[in-house]
C-alpha cells in the first residue's frame, strides 16, 4: 500500500482523558498486488481468488480481489497510530464485509469514537471502511483498551520490501508448455538431482527425457530418490564420457530435439559439442545465456556471457550477441534492447571493452549483428536504470532499459549473476546456445523453478530453430 499521506514524522497518542465521544481519525491507501502478495507471503493465505487471475476470472468477481482481512488491517493501522495510537490494547473486533476489495481501490478507514467506559478505560469505536466511490466496504465496531500515559515518539520507517512473483519465468513456462514435448537427450543422469530435473520437466509437459548413461546406476539412484523413470527410454552406456558422445549422436540422427546435462562436467558435454567431425557446432561460437528474474526490474534481463567463454575477442562477442539477440528472439522479443557493458561509457584505449563495445555497435550499424539495437560502452548502472543514464546525460534507446547485457568476459559475468541471484534475490535459467540445438545447464543450487524455466527457454528457441533456422553468421545481413 502507498505511503501515508499526513505530514507527521511523529506519531501521538489519545489517551482515555482526552479522548472525546465523536471524535473521528482515518487514513487512506491503495491496494496493489505487492500488498496482496505480501498478505499472503505472511499469512501463508494463497487462496486462488486472490492469486491466480486464470481462476479469479472464473469466480463470482471474475478477478483477483485482495483478502478481506488486508482491508481490515487498516482499522488496526489507525488503532494503533492515531486513534488511540500507541500503547492501545486491542481487546475485540466484529466485522461486516460489504464489497470486494480490488487492486487499485483506494481504500479509507474511518474510526469514530461511540462509547467510553470509565471502569477499566476502553473505548468503542465505529469502524468504516469505504472505497474511492465512497461504498462501504468493510464496517464494524472495535473495542480497545485506551493508554493512559502520554506517548510521542518518532514514526518508525518501514522497510523497503520487494515481491517477486517470477511471472517472468511463468510466462516462459506456459507458453513452452502449449506445444508438444520435445525429445531431449540428457547426458548421465546419474544422481538424484539431475534425474528429477528431467522429470520434472517431462511432468511440466516441457520434454520427452531420453536417459543416456549406466543403466543400472540411473535406476538405483532413481530408486533411492523416488523417482519413476519408468516412461522414459533409457540408453544404456558404461560411463560419462560415452554418456556425452552418445547424447551428442542422438541429437545428430535427429532422435533427440534438445540436449540436457545431467551429473557430469559442463567440460566434459562441450567437449563432445564442439568435436570437429562428430560433434554439434555450426558457424556460430557457443555461449552461455543467463535468464535473470530479477526482482524490482520490469522486464526479463538477459546476462552474458557467464560460463562458457573466458575472455572472448571481438569475433566471439559478435556471436555471444547474436546467441543472446536469437533467444530474446524466441522469447519474442522482437527488438531486444542490446547494453555492452563496460567500466566507462566512453571509448578509451586503456579498456579493450570500450573498443569492443564500439566495435560491436558499429558492426550493428552495417547489419553484420542484426536483430537488436545496440549501445555500449555502457557502465552496470547505465544500462539498467532511466535516472542514472539521465544523471549521466546518456541518451540512447538502449541506456536505463536493456533487455540484454553483454559481459566483458567470463570472471564479470559471473560475478555479476551471482550478485544478482545472492544479493538482489533473482533466478537465474542457463541455457548453451550456438550449437544445432540448445544445450540446457542446470545447478544443483538451482530450485525447481530455475530448472524448469532452462528447459523451458530452450524448448522456445528449438521450436525456433525449426521454424526457421539461424541464417549463417559469418555473412552480414543486407
Amino acid at each position: 500500500m502507498d505511503a501515508t499521506t499526513a505530514a507527521d514524522a511523529m506519531i501521538e497518542n489519545r489517551t482515555f482523558d482526552e479522548i472525546a465521544i465523536g471524535e473521528t481519525a482515518q487514513i487512506t491507501r491503495t491496494v496493489t498486488q505487492q500488498d496482496i502478495d505480501l498478505f499472503a507471503v505472511v499469512t501463508g493465505d494463497v487462496n486462488p481468488a486472490h492469486m491466480d487471475p486464470a481462476y479469479a476470472a472464473t469466480d463470482m468477481f471474475h478477478h483477483v480481489i485482495a483478502h478481506g482481512m488486508l482491508g481490515a488491517g487498516l482499522i488496526s493501522s489507525v488503532l494503533g497510530t492515531r486513534l488511540p495510537g500507541p500503547g492501545t490494547i486491542y481487546l475485540s473486533q466484529e466485522l461486516r464485509f460489504r464489497r470486494p476489495v480490488s487492486i487499485g481501490d483506494a481504500i479509507t478507514a474511518t474510526l469514530t469514537v461511540l462509547e467510553k467506559r470509565p471502569e477499566h478505560g476502553d473505548v468503542v469505536l465505529d469502524c468504516t471502511c469505504t472505497n474511492q466511490d465512497g461504498q462501504a466496504v468493510i464496517t464494524g465496531t472495535a473495542v480497545v483498551r485506551a493508554p493512559t500515559e502520554k506517548v510521542r515518539r518518532p514514526r518508525v520507517e518501514l522497510p523497503d520490501v520487494r515481491v517477486s512473483r517470477h511471472e517472468r519465468f511463468r510466462a516462459a513456462l506456459a507458453q513452452a508448455a502449449g506445444g508438444t514435448p520435445l525429445p531431449t537427450a540428457v547426458a548421465h543422469p546419474c544422481d538424484a538431482y539431475a534425474l528429477e530435473a528431467a522429470a520434472e520437466a517431462a511432468r511440466a509437459g516441457l520434454i520427452t527425457p531420453i536417459l543416456v548413461g549406466p543403466a543400472a546406476r540411473m535406476r538405483a539412484a532413481a530408486a533411492a530418490a523416488h523417482v519413476d523413470i519408468m516412461p522414459f527410454r533409457i540408453e544404456d552406456v558404461p560411463h560419462s564420457t560415452a554418456a556425452a558422445a552418445r547424447a551428442v549422436a542422438l541429437v545428430r540422427a535427429g532422435e533427440a530435439a534438445l540436449l540436457m546435462k545431467g551429473s557430469l562436467h559442463t567440460d566434459e558435454l562441450l567437449h563432445e559439442v564442439v568435436a570437429e567431425t562428430t560433434g554439434l557446432r555450426t558457424a556460430r561460437r557457443l555461449s552461455h545465456v543467463y535468464l535473470m528474474d530479477v526482482p524490482g526490474y520490469p522486464r526479463p534481463l538477459l546476462l552474458t556471457d557467464a560460463a562458457v567463454n573466458i575472455a572472448p575477442d571481438l569475433d566471439a562477442k559478435a556471436d555471444i550477441v547474436r546467441n543472446a539477440i536469437e533467444l530474446a528472439h524466441g522469447m519474442g522479443l522482437e527488438r531486444p534492447r542490446v547494453a555492452i557493458l563496460s567500466a566507462v561509457e566512453t571509448v578509451t584505449e586503456k579498456l579493450r571493452s570500450t573498443l569492443d563495445a564500439a566495435a560491436l555497435c558499429k558492426m550493428a550499424e552495417r547489419g553484420q549483428i542484426a536483430g537488436g539495437v545496440l549501445d555500449g560502452p555502457l557502465a552496470f548502472d547505465n544500462a539498467v536504470s532511466p535516472q542514472a543514464a539521465a544523471t549521466k546525460g546518456i541518451v540512447s534507446p538502449v541506456a536505463g532499459q536493456a533487455d540484454i547485457l553483454v559481459v566483458p568476459d567470463l570472471e564479470a559475468g559471473n560475478m555479476l549473476a551471482k550478485q544478482l541471484t545472492f544479493l538482489a534475490g533473482a533466478d537465474a535459467a542457463g541455457v548453451v546456445l550456438g550449437a544445432r540445438v540448445p544445450i540446457i545447464l542446470t545447478s544443483r543450487a538451482d530450485s525447481e523453478r530455475t530448472r524448469l524455466a532452462s528447459c523451458a527457454v530452450a524448448v522456445l528457441l528449438a521450436r525456433g530453430h525449426r521454424a526457421a533456422p539461424p541464417p549463417d553468421p559469418r555473412e552480414p545481413t543486407r
